[in-house]
């Protein structure tokens, strides 16, 4: 595929994406930048929320659309912030108020333990009836303070076992290999190869 549409508005995710995809030489336009609005994301699991962003996109621009759902699940939380990840705290969405909750929510457990969660899907275009799907899961736990610049999201306080460091302190091209997005679309880009 030449171009694809990331069905989000997301410039982090948009970035990881194309970071991913760019050795396929494989163009990657956000839906924002082509005027189209949102969809609704008001499923309980990260597959029925990635599904219908993903045909809502490729409704809007007749092209192939990837959706990534996902988010971070926190063991001592029975798995939230979960599906409602990006908007935690509310509206407007806002990394910075969604950490606070998460860090007040976890005040006074021990029990730091988190994965995050990915679910890709592509569907090749609007009438796609047998979209691909990947999903993957990172696990690390989450710290006590951010540390790190790169990433976004909860990055800053995802604590990677065996490496002492957050998301965010992690390379780039390093975290591509080992997050739950990069780890999905590694998986999506085989079923491509078989599809």
């Amino acid at each position: 595929m030449k171009s694809i549409v990331l069905a989000s508005g997301n410039p982090g995710k948009k970035k990881e994406i194309e970071e991913l995809l760019e050795p396929f030489g494989t163009r990657v336009v956000t839906q924002s930048e082509l005027g189209i609005t949102e969809a609704e994301e008001p499923y309980e699991t990260f597959f029925e929320n990635a599904l219908a962003k993903a045909r809502h996109a490729a409704f809007a621009t007749r092209l192939p659309a990837l959706a990534d759902d996902s988010g971070i699940c926190v063991d001592a939380l029975g798995g939230a912030p979960g599906v409602h990840s990006a908007r935690y705290a509310g509206e407007p969405r806002s990394d910075a108020r969604n950490n606070e909750k998460l860090l007040f929510e976890l005040k006074n457990e021990s029990n730091r333990a988190a994965h995050y969660v990915c679910v890709l899907v592509l569907v090749r275009g609007p009438g796609d009836t047998d979209p691909l799907v990947a999903q993957a899961e990172w696990h690390g736990e989450i710290a006590h303070s951010p540390r790190g610049t790169n990433g976004f999201g909860y990055d800053p306080y995802f604590l990677v076992p065996g490496l002492g460091k957050t998301a965010a302190e992690l390379a780039p091209e390093y975290k591509n290999r080992l997050s739950h997005r990069g780890q999905a679309l590694a998986k999506l880009l085989e079923l491509l190869k078989i599809a």
